[in-house]
């Protein structure tokens, strides 16, 4: 049985950029298992002819951006690479968007909710959170200035729907980029909740928004925060009972790395009323992530 487009008999195809990377990899599977046709662009993000030839040959009824410059092994990498993250991150999705929009397709970009920071109207620990029409109040970073700025260039494409991904979590727990597998192999960790984004349950959310033409800017988070220590607390109670780890504080931070890094909590009340099905972050970590892969027995 092949997914069509609204009844129409028409089947879905999408188009993919970001084969390489994590997002995309995982878009690939996803489609795969509900039997969606889809294809990865070959072209270059900033090269506009090459975008425009990859829909003239696939043809498709959406398009995916999973690409962009996130920095290896972390942002520090953007602050001695600017003019690269630039030519990705800015001149890249503003070329794909408007590629997207003058051939009448939505355009499903993943973004980032990193251009926030915990503020007076905002504090640390209240349940207030970021809303999506708010305006980025985090630059502390190069990669989290270039994203602000495109989000806010965005917003002035109807067909674009922008998803501010926030320290992403699969239950992938050997995959480098895992927040989770990040946090259990650093010397020290900071303490501080923060909206995250399970993608077992927020991809495949991802894919339905693009059925329904969902566009405009969505904080794609699950509900609530969690802190590093409470994640590394479940994974000694699910995966190591023998784990340890050493925590820090943001001044001793500073000391290790080059640019600051986001903390927030975004309200994902947008995203919950349409996915009334979307769990709380500790609920989703429990079930996505950390039972899946129970390695302690059962009490």
């Amino acid at each position: 049985m092949v997914a069509t487009v609204n009844g129409s008999g028409k089947p879905y195809k999408f188009l993919i950029y970001g084969r390489t990377g994590w997002i995309g990899g995982l878009l690939g599977k996803l489609c795969e298992a509900q039997k969606i046709e889809y294809v990865y662009g070959s072209g270059r993000l900033e090269n506009r002819p090459s975008l425009e030839s990859d829909i003239a040959s696939v043809q498709p009824t959406h398009v995916f951006n999973a690409a962009g410059v996130t920095g290896r092994p972390n942002v520090d990498w953007c602050e001695s690479h600017k003019v690269e993250t630039i030519r990705t991150n800015v001149v890249g999705t503003l070329t794909l968007a408007d590629v997207c929009r003058e051939k009448g397709l939505v355009l499903i970009n993943y973004a980032t909710g990193c251009i926030f920071e915990y503020d007076d109207s905002h504090p640390l620990g209240s349940g207030i959170g970021f809303k999506e029409e708010d305006t980025p109040n985090f630059i502390g970073s190069f990669y989290s200035k270039t994203k602000a700025m495109v989000e806010d260039l965005l917003k002035n494409y109807e067909n674009v729907c922008t998803l501010r991904v926030r320290m992403p979590i699969s239950s992938d727990l050997s995959n480098p980029r895992n927040f989770i597998t990040k946090i259990t192999r650093y010397e020290k960790v900071v303490n501080i909740p923060n909206s995250m984004t399970i993608l077992d349950e927020l991809l495949p959310i991802s894919i339905e928004m693009a059925k329904r033409n969902l566009t405009g800017i969505w904080n794609f988070t699950n509900p609530g925060v969690v802190s590093h220590n409470e994640i590394l607390e479940m994974y000694r109670e699910y995966i190591d009972p023998n784990f340890t780890w050493k925590n820090f504080n943001l001044e001793e931070q500073a000391k290790v790395i080059v640019a600051p890094r986001s903390n927030n909590e975004l309200d994902a009340s947008k995203l919950k009323q349409e996915f009334p099905e979307l769990l709380g972050i500790k609920e989703s970590l429990i079930q996505n992530v950390f039972t899946p892969n129970r390695k302690t027995p059962v009490a």
